[in-house]
């Protein structure tokens, strides 16, 4: 679990699969059984005060972000309102959602080369290369992703480069775009 203070009322933590496994937790269990989540959510909430120094009282708002491939992104704000409930006391206003797109990162060009012969082999042709901070990150859609094929695309990626926690939002406003459509197709074009 990593933990990364935003500002003076927002934070984020981000487990992966592992993390979650781990804790005792499937995905399924998250969206189903919400006592159980409530706890993990509750245990994250401390783990956090301790690791940042900070009281976490009042109302937080908790932003859950499903990653495919990833993990879980949550997004924690306070707001400290003024009210009288016991200092114990923390309500969470928990919103879950789950990506549509898968992120991977590279390390060298020569790597997403070597994948895209893989992704070519089973009819995935689309996608979106994006550099930012000496790395390269493929992007694809759920749409451009032949879904009984899903696991298989995961697989591939997974040999050659690492889930990312970067967003596309945060890969489209600070990454350079290196191929905008159709990545795979380009890539095997150029240099195939």
């Amino acid at each position: 679990m990593r933990i990364e203070r935003v500002s003076n009322d927002q934070f984020t933590i981000f487990l992966t699969f592992d993390d979650l496994i781990e804790r005792g937790f499937t995905t399924q269990e998250l969206w189903h059984d919400v006592k159980n989540a409530g706890s993990l959510f509750s245990e994250m909430m401390y783990e956090a005060s301790s690791e940042l120094g900070i009281e976490l009282e009042g109302m937080l708002l908790v932003h859950v972000h499903l990653m495919q491939a990833q993990g879980m992104h949550v997004y924690v704000t306070q707001k400290i309102e003024d009210t009288n409930w016991d200092e114990d006391f923390i309500e969470m206003k928990v919103t879950l959602d789950e990506s549509n797109e898968l992120i991977f990162s590279f390390q060298e060009f020569e790597d997403l080369i070597q994948v895209a012969t893989y992704l070519d082999n089973i009819s995935i042709t689309g996608g979106s290369v994006y550099y930012m901070n000496d790395r390269y990150y493929i992007l694809l859609q759920d749409e451009e992703i032949n879904m009984s094929y899903k696991e298989n695309v995961i697989a591939i990626l997974s040999e050659f480069s690492s889930p990312s926690i970067v967003t596309s939002a945060r890969l489209n406003e600070y990454g350079k775009v290196i191929m905008k459509n159709n990545a795979i197709d380009q890539i095997i074009d150029q240099f195939y």
